[in-house]
């Protein structure tokens, strides 16, 4: 990231913080199998798939053991599938739900903390991971309590990984820089009450040095792992560190590409309902 975006980004944010202010003043896919992980089986209209939990994102785990054991995903749909990018569920009003019925809000009325285990758990082909409403309104990336989605995604090549790392270092870079402007709000709120610009400037460079040198010590680089993954079954690498992933398919890959392939309509909703018909933890 070069320092001019840097700068339009702290001008974005100080913007927006300017805004918030005056708001406010006016009311794959199966190949590590690990006998100690929950395995899950998702009997589907379109056949039987089997993911596995890791134990390393235990809210998210047993979330969804409590879920699957209270019946919440039988019958519910895919409400979403976009293929070569992911097949999503759970949510808990398309049970009922008829064809127009937009779908995507429904959940269990709480959201889970994000449990990012990354770069051992990536988006590659298979990977389970949580929905989650947008960072605008979930700046901390919590997890929806109920709805998840499948990775099916597409290989890249070596020159396109390379530009999605630089996207994804920017990404990181503007995570931090928004980080540190929501932790000096209060003074930056000062700053612009007292039309303290030279302030503002002085602050917004301290930020921008603050956010190079945090970088710096934790910079952004896929593993080996990632690249192979990505580069021969593929994934979704610009979600890497965005969404809290889970857990991995490993049985039943084929289904999910079925369902990938299933004709949509609106909103990315098959045209014809695809359903988990029954979900159980396999002892």
């Amino acid at each position: 990231m070069t320092k001019k975006f840097i700068y339009s980004i702290v001008m974005m944010a100080f913007t927006f913080m300017s805004c918030s202010a005056n708001n406010a003043s006016n009311p794959a896919s199966g190949q590590n199998t690990d006998d100690n992980m929950t395995k899950v089986e998702l009997k589907t209209t379109m056949g039987d798939i089997v993911v596995e939990l890791y134990n390393e994102t235990p809210q998210h785990r047993d979330n969804f053991i409590k879920l699957v054991e209270a019946g919440y995903y039988d019958g519910v749909l895919f409400h979403r599938v976009i293929k070569d990018f992911m097949i999503q569920t759970g949510d808990g009003n398309s049970k009922t739900a008829g064809p127009e019925v937009p779908l995507g809000d429904g959940d269990p009325g709480y959201t889970i903390e994000a449990e990012f285990v990354y770069p051992k758990y990536f988006h590659k082909r298979g990977a389970l991971a949580a929905a989650r409403t947008a960072d605008q309104v979930n700046p901390e990336r919590r997890s929806s309590g109920s709805q998840f989605y499948i990775v099916t995604g597409k290989i890249y090549s070596s020159d396109e990984l390379n530009m999605m790392s630089q996207r994804l270092e920017n990404m990181q870079k503007q995570d931090i820089f928004r980080r540190l402007v929501a932790e000096n709000g209060d003074k930056i709120k000062e700053l612009q009450q007292n039309q303290d610009n030279d302030g503002l400037q002085a602050l917004q460079n301290e930020l921008i040095q603050k956010t190079e040198a945090e970088a710096a010590e934790k910079p952004f680089k896929m593993t080996d792992e990632q690249i192979n993954a990505y580069t021969s079954v593929g994934g979704t690498p610009h979600l890497d560190g965005q969404y809290t992933v889970f857990g991995e398919v490993i049985k039943g890959m084929d289904v999910v590409d079925k369902i990938q392939c299933t004709p949509t309509g609106k909103a990315d909703r098959p045209t014809t309902d695809v359903k988990i018909i029954k979900a159980r933890i396999l002892k």
